[in-house]
């Protein structure tokens, strides 16, 4: 079993910054694809920014909307990944949560590829 807890979500303004967190338990977390996903008031679950690692490469994707402003990176040492987010807009208001999947059967940006989440973190962008 895999327990994901995030942190570092809260209030800031438009154009600022805010980086989260997200640690995780167990001893293989360097084997896990891990996720960050978003999901507003009203709307879907949707897929913000992963990264992949192997001995041998690390790969990140990003959803449209964020690439340029989102970073992820993770820290296997640590057993921890990020998201560091700049130039936030209130758009990017949403809980977010974080998620590990070994597989990736559907592929990086699909929730349901995830074996593990997070209970989530808020961020608000006011204008």
């Amino acid at each position: 079993q895999v327990q994901l807890v995030e942190s570092g979500g809260g209030l800031v303004q438009a154009g600022g910054s805010l980086r989260l967190s997200c640690t995780t338990s167990g001893r293989t977390f360097s084997s896990y694809t891990m996720g960050w996903f978003r999901q507003a008031p009203g709307k879907e679950r949707e897929f913000v920014a992963a990264i992949t690692f192997t001995w041998s490469d690390r790969t990140s994707d990003y959803a449209d909307s964020v690439k340029g402003r989102f970073t992820i990176s993770r820290d296997n040492a640590k057993n921890t990944v990020y998201l560091q987010m700049n130039s936030l807009k209130p758009e990017d208001t949403a809980i977010y949560y974080c998620a590990a999947g070994l597989r990736l059967t559907y592929g990086l940006g699909r929730a349901v590829s995830y074996d593990y989440w997070g209970q989530g973190t808020q961020v608000t962008v006011s204008s």
